[in-house]
């Protein structure tokens, strides 16, 4: 058995492994990793291009598209690896990249995920949007970063270089340890895509096991690959599946009070939109909030169990207050702006 599996889902992508993959193969070799490509049923040549350039390379061959989450649900289920790396195609990796992680997570076994630190392909002296240097989120289940907040990409300038623990690590590029994440519940395949490493790194941490990342491995990431920012079938599985996490997750007696301004915030992003002329981002809004009181009482045993097996009620790693208020309100832009020292405030300070 070899010790990392390093596994990029691809779906019609074979123009970003002809980019990508020599860079992910080239800084991936070692005696106990292997790079695995696992095609989530293309109808372009990808596999074809696969078996011609690289036959030595194992493939997966999935029957259908599983979208990201079931995609890799199904990928792992053939790693026979201590750990896995799930490795978005649009990914340049670096020399020493995968190394530093391993080394790392075998010497913290309380570490259950690990994400490196993710610059901008496009802008590599920036970090890069969904992930840069790891993720957190707000009180009503609004995701930001070391390096993000909302819309405002900040330069990296070596400002967040120091080893951090997260509420979320990327699914551009996360490496989990097999156990944690099939004890956990892996990546919930009704998402399709999008939140769903959030979700699971919210278990993870639910569960008194902690997600870090390690900026001194680098890695850059294309991102919006596959459906831009402004997609509005990207904006419909942002909103319903935010609302899905918040309620597997959240504690009993937040979820009442969690879910009333949320949903306040929610109309105020619906009627900006209806503003600006976005109307199909604007019914993609509505659209999730239907199909996610469609979906809820699907969810309840999911929610039981997510609960039943809590052992940290107040995750410390999540942030206390709003990130839209201190963005729109207080003008604070950045993530060192927002936190003092950039350390993450507590439950007792968020009163002040």
């Amino acid at each position: 058995m070899v010790k990392t599996s390093v596994i990029i889902l691809n779906w019609n992508g074979k123009r970003l492994l002809k980019q990508f993959l020599p860079s992910v193969v080239e800084h991936s070799q070692c005696d106990e990793c292997r790079v695995v490509v696992a095609d989530n049923n293309s109808s372009d040549d990808s596999v074809e291009f696969l078996k011609t350039n690289y036959p030595d390379l194992p493939l997966i061959i999935l029957d259908k598209n599983y979208g990201f989450a079931d995609g890799y649900n199904k990928a792992l289920q053939q790693a026979e690896s201590e750990y896995v790396v799930l490795l978005n195609s649009d990914v340049e990796t670096t020399p020493g990249w995968l190394q530093t992680v391993i080394s790392f997570m075998d010497s913290h076994p309380e570490v259950a995920a690990v994400q490196p630190k993710i610059r901008s392909y496009r802008e590599k002296n920036r970090f890069e949007y969904a992930g840069a240097a790891g993720g957190f989120i707000d009180r009503y289940g609004y995701p930001f970063c070391r390096g993000r907040i909302l819309e405002i990409v900040e330069e990296d300038k070596g400002q967040y270089d120091t080893p951090a623990s997260l509420f979320w690590a990327t699914g551009a590029c996360l490496c989990i340890r097999k156990k944690d994440y099939v004890e956990a519940g892996g990546l919930d395949a009704r998402f399709f895509a999008h939140m769903e490493e959030i979700d699971l790194c919210w278990r993870l941490n639910a569960r008194g096991r902690s997600v870090m990342c390690l900026p001194s491995s680098v890695v850059y990431h294309v991102g919006g690959a596959s459906l831009s920012k402004d997609n509005p079938r990207k904006m419909y599985l942002n909103f319903r599946n935010n609302l899905l996490m918040l309620h597997k997750n959240l504690p009993q007696p937040v979820y009442l009070s969690t879910f009333l301004i949320r949903y306040f915030f929610d109309l105020l992003a619906y009627l900006h939109l209806l503003l600006r002329g976005d109307f199909k981002s604007a019914y993609a809004v509505i659209e999730a909030h239907t199909d996610f009181l469609k979906m809820r009482s699907s969810y309840q045993s999911i929610r039981r169990e997510n609960l039943k097996k809590t052992t940290v009620q107040c995750i410390p790693v999540q942030y206390r207050k709003s990130i839209l208020l201190d963005f729109y309100l207080r003008g604070k832009k950045t993530y060192d702006s927002i936190f003092r020292s950039g350390k993450m405030i507590t439950q007792s300070e968020s009163s002040e």
